[in-house]
């Protein structure tokens, strides 16, 4: 489903720290004096809290190569919480789902947005949420008709299959968006 609330419906209430294209503190691992490379250090800018929140969070500035280098601080971030390795082929399919939605979230800023800006993955005891920020003015959304036979156009379209609900959120006087997608945990 897509939609442009600032939040998915639920209990969960509003945007964690940051979601909304406000600042969220701390220094970005995966910056450009680490040579790209997104190896966190100890921890990078992650957060927990005491109910099991957790949250990671990338810059892309500076940085070349970014849908791999998302790829690579997701999974890490996956081993982290315990998404990987899997035990089971539904615990699998899972964590390769959230790795294929951050990487159609980062492809889509680099093809629509002129490049993602930064990239924040949290994570609870149900729900994964993935959040990158972009400059970009443009409105994502599923190419209608859908045409599976034909190349391009499915980013958005895998988004909406495999996610529990995703939007968009846009913060007043800031240039940009933030695209949110959220994913069940594993069973």
């Amino acid at each position: 489903m897509s939609t442009t609330r600032p939040y998915s419906p639920g209990d969960r209430g509003p945007e964690p720290s940051g979601a909304s294209g406000t600042s969220g503190g701390g220094v970005p691992a995966g910056s450009a004096s680490d040579g790209g490379v997104a190896v966190p250090t100890a921890p990078p800018e992650s957060s927990g809290t005491p109910d099991g929140d957790r949250v990671r969070r990338l810059s892309f500035d500076g940085q070349s190569g970014v849908v791999p280098l998302a790829r690579d601080f997701t999974r890490q971030a996956l081993y982290a919480w315990g998404w990987l390795p899997a035990a089971t082929a539904d615990q699998r399919a899972a964590a390769e789902d959230v790795l294929l939605v951050v990487s159609e979230l980062v492809t889509n800023a680099c093809l629509h947005a002129e490049g993602p800006d930064r990239l924040a993955i949290s994570c609870d005891r149900k729900v994964i949420r993935i959040e990158v920020t972009d400059r970009g003015t443009g409105q994502p959304a599923p190419r209608t008709p859908h045409r599976a036979g034909r190349p391009g156009g499915h980013g958005m379209f895998i988004v909406q299959r495999l996610c529990l609900d995703w939007g968009v959120v846009r913060a007043p006087d800031v240039a940009g968006k933030t695209v949110w997608a959220e994913l069940g945990a594993p069973a």
